[in-house]
């Protein structure tokens, strides 16, 4: 894999620390270190860790693509890529093949069935063609319980998500820590290593910022960032706003690296601050993409590439 930003040196990295590390308001950004004296987060505010949660079995609204005892066909498969997962096969009508950390592919055998082939429709494989990117000799067919035949790449059981609506979603992406979507070799779609800190251009929120396994970055309007860094997030609060691990400079793509430094806490644990802001993720957030935690409690919001919190009033 290339991680071209990830390869300068110990000693360009120690000199970029440094340069950041004065206090926060200045040029360079905040000292490295600060003590956060803050409070705890008052009651209510951290918010509902509800919103996103879900294993996708049989919880779904969406009408599924299939049915347990009729698989809908495949037709012409293809490779597409996706920004956060990376390369990935798709059926003739451009929807997503995942498979299941249950099933095996030697030998293969399938191990989702009843309510579970309902949230994963299985892809039938009398009409399965290779197309652009696929192995024919990888394609075969493995006889699910029912009698029907299900498509199999590399081995692997091939299913659909009813929760994908549409053609290029993705949805089922680690759904359970068990469903992912499935690259042309039959082994899980992985994209390149995504810098510590990076960001994504959002439908709704724009340009945000997400840490390294592609999951929503916050700010809280608690906290404080001048003359140094203070957390208000404690105790409790932590539970549902894990706190960002400190990223070195030059691993990060796409962010503002002024007042990019990391601090103490009181509890000896290290955070990461974007312009000396101290940066959270959410527990309510379960996929790459999700933004659950924007606007809860009228505190917590996502983050620009500059720091700024993304939709949050104007005081």
């Amino acid at each position: 894999m290339k991680t071209s930003w990830r390869s300068a040196s110990l000693v360009a990295s120690a000199a970029v620390v440094l340069a950041l590390t004065t206090a926060c308001g200045q040029d360079g950004g905040g000292a490295t270190g600060s003590q956060n004296v803050g409070a705890t987060a008052a009651p209510g505010d951290v918010g509902d860790i509800g919103a996103g949660a879900g294993d996708g079995i049989g919880n779904g609204s969406a009408k599924p693509q299939g049915s347990a005892s009729a698989p809908e066909p495949a037709g012409k498969l293809s490779v597409s890529t996706n920004a956060e997962i990376g390369e990935l096969v798709t059926d003739g009508a451009g929807h997503t093949l995942y498979r299941f950390d249950a099933d095996t592919a030697k030998p293969p055998k399938t191990t989702c069935e009843n309510d579970c082939a309902t949230a994963w429709p299985p892809v039938a494989a009398d009409d399965a063609l290779a197309g652009e990117g696929i192995d024919k000799a990888l394609l075969g067919e493995v006889t699910r319980p029912d009698g029907t035949k299900q498509l199999t790449i590399g081995g692997w059981p091939a299913y659909r998500y009813a929760k994908d609506a549409a053609a290029g979603d993705a949805k089922g992406q680690g759904v359970g820590g068990k469903w992912f979507a499935l690259a042309a070799d039959g082994k899980k779609a992985k994209a390149a290593d995504q810098a510590g800190l990076s960001t994504r251009e959002d439908p709704k929120l724009g340009e945000i910022v997400v840490d390294k396994n592609g999951m929503t970055v916050y700010r809280f309007m608690k906290d404080e960032a001048w003359p140094k860094p203070v957390s208000a997030c404690t105790g409790a609060c932590l539970e549902k706003w894990p706190v960002v691990a400190p990223v070195e400079a030059n691993d990060t793509k796409g962010v503002e690296k002024k007042g990019l430094m990391s601090f103490t806490r009181p509890d000896g644990a290290a955070q990461q601050t974007i312009d000396c802001w101290p940066i959270y993720t959410f527990a309510g957030d379960k996929e790459a993409g999700d933004t659950n935690g924007q606007g809860v409690g009228g505190t917590w919001y996502a983050v620009k590439p500059d720091g700024k919190p993304v939709g949050a009033p104007k005081k």
